[in-house]
């Protein structure tokens, strides 16, 4: 590793110590609850399903009454899903359908396909095996048994599993207050002029959409005078109303870097150089009960440092147990045959042959290759790669979960 670089493993290390979830559950409908992060883990009150049900359209049966060589039954009754039938009698069957109860006595369903009907009759053609086409009650779901397991961000589907056993709301932790803003004088927001000098600020727009995409409660406090007393200011507003302060820019030690000294004289700071390429620079600290991370103002640091180390910041102090992006192991179409010596993320994409191509500039300027790209290879510190290689490979939708 360079000399007095920290590692990305390090400050990760260092960072999560410092997370602390949020306590304060709140109970939030079934039908409201997808996106929020389960705070108690969920068991079934019944069995699902609960009771015997039928897989298929067709008829029940008793196998006893398919031992003869005429396999010819009559229709007694009629069983759709919702109603319930009678117990079925020797040498009868009953037309039934999907999710359907199955009737006391029989013990398979024929699909209807393998049957002929012929007025009140059917002609079974296939004889079922014991069983056949039957949902057995609990087949799904146990009664007792855990439906769902805390510390996970609920999905649609998981909203689904709850309401199929009957659970009406979800105790959920609060979401937690992120507090944003950024430093800058040579910063302007999209419609305004453009004067020599100014550039748009993108970060705003970045980090805004990242916040929103893991649920935070995000406030917003725009763009902060390069002032000491300005940037103190929005310091202290945003430590009183937040869990976690996330600024781009600033942390630097130049005359007009301000945030370094205002987090410095209204908690604590710890300054890190990382070995990573994008993104060197990182702060971490805290202002009154706020955890504060400060993340490079260049935009492409600015955005992968955010995926790197706010997000799993972010996901333990929403209090989700597992925060470590699942890794894909893919094969690299492309060369890069001189490393950085810090670990790097490059921007790559999903070619049509499976394979991933790398963007042509990794320049750490260069927003369009965060835009093109579907994820960051996580390449080791001087690693070359040839084409062929297998490489470490982050999708956007693993670091967006």
């Amino acid at each position: 590793m360079n000399k007095g670089l920290l590692s990305v493993d390090e400050a990760l290390e260092t960072l999560l110590a410092g997370a602390r979830p949020v306590a304060e559950i709140e109970q939030v409908s079934t039908m409201e609850a997808a996106g929020r992060v389960l705070a108690r883990a969920q068991t079934s009150t019944m069995d699902v399903p609960p009771m015997d049900n039928s897989a298929m359209d067709g008829y029940a049966v008793r196998l006893s009454d398919l031992n003869s060589a005429d396999k010819k039954l009559k229709v007694t009754q009629r069983i759709a899903a919702g109603s319930v039938g009678k117990p079925l009698e020797a040498g009868t069957a009953a037309r039934i359908f999907t999710g359907a109860p199955v009737p006391p006595g029989a013990d398979a369903i024929v699909m209807q396909e393998h049957c002929a009907v012929s007025g009140d009759s059917v002609a079974i053609k296939n004889s079922p095996e014991k069983g056949e086409w039957i949902r057995l009650t609990g087949s799904d779901i146990k009664k007792g048994g855990t439906v769902l397991t805390a510390g996970k961000r609920l999905l649609p589907q998981d909203t689904g599993l709850a309401a199929s056993v009957g659970i009406k709301a979800l105790p959920v932790y609060r979401k937690v207050r992120l507090g944003l803003f950024f430093t800058g004088d040579e910063l302007v927001m999209p419609g305004d002029p453009l004067p020599p000098g100014r550039i748009y600020n993108s970060n705003r727009f970045t980090l805004n959409g990242l916040a929103a995409a893991f649920g935070c409660d995000v406030r917003d406090y725009g763009i902060v005078p390069d002032r000491l007393d300005a940037t103190r200011e929005v310091l202290r507003r945003a430590a009183a109303e937040n869990d976690i302060i996330v600024t781009s820019g600033g942390v630097s030690v130049g005359d007009e870097d301000h945030v370094k000294p205002a987090v410095e004289a209204e908690g604590s700071l710890l300054m890190w150089k990382i070995a990573m390429k994008p993104g060197r620079p990182l702060a971490f600290g805290k202002v009154g009960s706020s955890a504060f991370i400060g993340l490079p103002g260049n935009p492409v640091s600015s955005f992968v440092t955010f995926l790197i180390f706010v997000r799993p910041f972010l996901l333990k102090t929403q209090g989700i147990a597992e925060v470590a992006p699942r890794v894909i192991h893919a094969r690299a179409d492309f060369d890069w045959p001189e490393p950085d010596p810090r670990r790097e993320f490059l921007r790559v994409k999903w070619n049509t042959e499976g394979g991933l191509d790398l963007y042509p500039t990794q320049d750490s300027a260069v927003m369009t290759s965060t835009a093109w790209a579907d994820g960051l290879v996580d390449n080791p510190a001087g690693r070359p790669v040839r084409i062929g290689d297998r490489v470490r490979f982050l999708p956007y939708s693993e670091l967006y979960r």
